[in-house]
């Protein structure tokens, strides 16, 4: 057994929003890390498998309305909701995932079943419902998903007939900054990372004491993005990684650059093949591969000799990391 049991998670990356960062309003998102990150250090703490605790802080992170994953999910410019997501076992290699579901509550906990349940790696739509379903899973009306403060972002995006990705310009982020959109007594206060200049994802990764690593990413896809587009983050390789010879990883950014550049896997290959240490493979991934095709955005990772890398190429990243035995750590801005 290994003393380098460690949990680490993100909720997305992009533009830190200074009108936003109040005290109180960082402290939320710190605390919400900061539970997320108690809870499955818990699960490491009782000798539970690196799987369970990347399940449990995704599950919660879903849970959260703060981040575009579950509960917080964006919407489509149809004006509905889709998740994805995916996890994977570095001790077997087994993965699942699902993408484009509209009901199933906690998207990571199908994406958990069909590792565990099914000969296939991957749902989608329908038929990922209907796996779900069949599972015995919570299914949810979709106006479970919404949120105020989404929907506002997504009739600011609808009016700019477009969606929404980091790099979308100055003039949505200073609409969305204007005194009506600021917080108020009665309303929900807003991210300390721009949700209109923002890549929303929730992911985790964990290394156990038994020295076996896993990886899980959800997300609720981009603000006014087109029914059935889907990103990195139910993509193995892409968006998700997980390999116990040399690390586990979950991304957050524009997703299809992350596809690309099979992002995740990348980093993981850079171990093999190159022999560079972990942080090194991240770095050169996050700061040198992605932005040769302007990709934004950042990652987590860990091996199995509890070493963390959290990496990112925009202003700020939500994160976060707890080894057993030790005070979390979160972290927004740089």
């Amino acid at each position: 057994m290994t003393s380098n049991a460690v949990i680490a998670i993100h909720g997305g990356a992009g533009t830190i929003s200074l009108a936003s960062m109040t005290p109180d309003v960082e402290a939320r998102y710190h605390a919400e890390l900061r539970a997320v990150l108690d809870a499955a250090q818990r699960v490491l703490v009782e000798g539970g498998s690196a799987l369970d605790a990347v399940t449990e802080a995704v599950r919660l992170l879903e849970d959260c309305p703060l981040f575009n994953a579950g509960r917080g999910a964006v919407f489509t410019s149809a004006g509905k909701h889709e998740l994805d997501a995916s996890i994977m076992d570095g001790r077997t290699l087994k993965a699942g995932a699902v993408s484009c579901v509209t009901r199933v509550r906690n998207p990571v906990l199908a994406a958990r079943r069909v590792l565990e349940c099914s000969e296939h790696v991957m749902f989608t739509a329908d038929g990922a419902e209907a796996f779900a379903q069949a599972q015995g899973l919570e299914l949810v009306d979709p106006s479970y998903y919404h949120t105020d403060d989404r929907h506002r972002q997504w009739q600011l995006a609808r009016g700019q007939q477009r969606a929404m990705l980091d790099h979308d310009g100055a003039t949505l982020a200073a609409a969305a900054h204007t005194p009506d959109a600021q917080i108020t007594g009665d309303a929900p206060p807003r991210e300390p990372i721009d949700p209109d200049n923002k890549f929303g994802t929730v992911g985790a990764v964990a290394v156990d004491l038994h020295g076996h690593v896993a990886a899980a990413t959800s997300t609720g896809g981009i603000t006014n993005k087109q029914p059935g587009r889907v990103g990195d983050s139910p993509l193995i390789g892409a968006g998700c990684y997980a390999d116990d010879a040399t690390c586990a990883v979950s991304s957050t950014g524009t997703g299809e650059m992350f596809i690309r550049m099979v992002a995740a896997y990348d980093v993981a290959a850079q171990i093999a093949y190159r022999g560079v240490s972990l942080d090194e493979a991240a770095h050169d991934v996050v700061m040198n591969r992605l932005p040769r095709i302007d990709g934004r955005g950042g990652l987590i990772a860990v091996d199995a000799k509890g070493n963390v890398a959290l990496p990112f190429n925009t202003e700020g990243m939500y994160r976060g990391f707890a080894r057993v035995g030790e005070t979390p750590v979160t972290m927004i801005g740089r």
